[in-house]
């Protein structure tokens, strides 16, 4: 499953290096299989994952396009995990929905928070003080925070789309909080938010939710420039390579 995980990140990638343009066609089955030395039918595997995605379309004895709709969220998430950098709208739209479902998400958390949710809040703000006492960064503890929250709305689908925005910020999380400030202030908002939720206080809790967000706009503006650091074991130079040339 991993093999066909790496696969399909690095379609993607060729994709996105190669610059296709809406509709525009890509390489046959058997050219892809030969460049990526695999199989046809694992790159058949990949291209309908894609498919799904929304990235590719094929086309009955035509050939594979690239989509002409627009790619689904997921697929957005994908091309940051794997590198390739989002676009400025992409980026302002998503900040938008984001602050939209959490502000929304931490209203019915007031209304709807069982105490295994309160339970795991506390659990999740005691690891943040370690990770900060030991002098670590508390990326994994945000995301954790903001997903419980939304878990505490008790409806999976919703937890499931926010999940989305997160799979997109993995790496870009990891230097924002390499700053102990930053790490020491969002905690300290995390607190107040839990808190507030505690005592089912729905007013305060968005108020101070909303406040907590919007520090995203201005670090993603930021940090989107100089797209996703490199992670162990990056392929990207692999990937370049694979990607020269622009011939079918």
């Amino acid at each position: 499953m991993s093999e066909q995980k790496d696969l399909v990140s690095q379609l993607v990638l060729f994709l996105h290096l190669r610059k296709y343009e809406p509709g525009e066609r890509v390489p046959s089955e058997r050219e892809m299989a030969e460049r990526f030395q695999v199989s046809r039918g694992h790159i058949r595997e990949a291209l309908a994952f894609l498919e799904a995605l929304r990235v590719i379309e094929r086309r009955a004895k035509s050939g594979i396009f690239m989509a002409r709709e627009a790619a689904s969220v997921e697929a957005l998430a994908l091309y940051a995990q794997v590198g390739a950098p989002l676009t400025a709208e992409d980026v302002q739209q998503s900040i938008e929905m984001r602050k939209i479902h959490e502000i929304t998400a931490v209203r019915l958390a007031c209304e709807r928070a069982t105490l295994d949710n309160f339970d795991r809040l506390r659990a999740i703000l005691a690891a943040s003080e370690a990770k900060m006492a030991a002098g670590q960064p508390i990326n994994e503890e945000d995301r954790a925070f903001h997903l419980e929250i939304v878990r505490a709305t008790q409806n999976s689908i919703f937890h499931r789309i926010v999940q989305v925005y997160y799979l997109m910020t993995v790496d870009r999380l990891r230097i924002y909080f390499n700053d102990p400030a930053r790490c020491r202030t969002s905690h300290e908002e995390h607190l107040a938010i839990f808190q507030a939720v505690a005592r089912r206080d729905a007013m305060t809790a968005m108020n101070l939710m909303s406040e907590h967000l919007k520090g995203a706009n201005s670090y993603w503006q930021d940090l989107i420039g100089r797209g996703a650091p490199p992670g162990p074991g990056d392929q990207t130079e692999a990937w370049l390579a694979l990607a020269t040339g622009r011939s079918h």
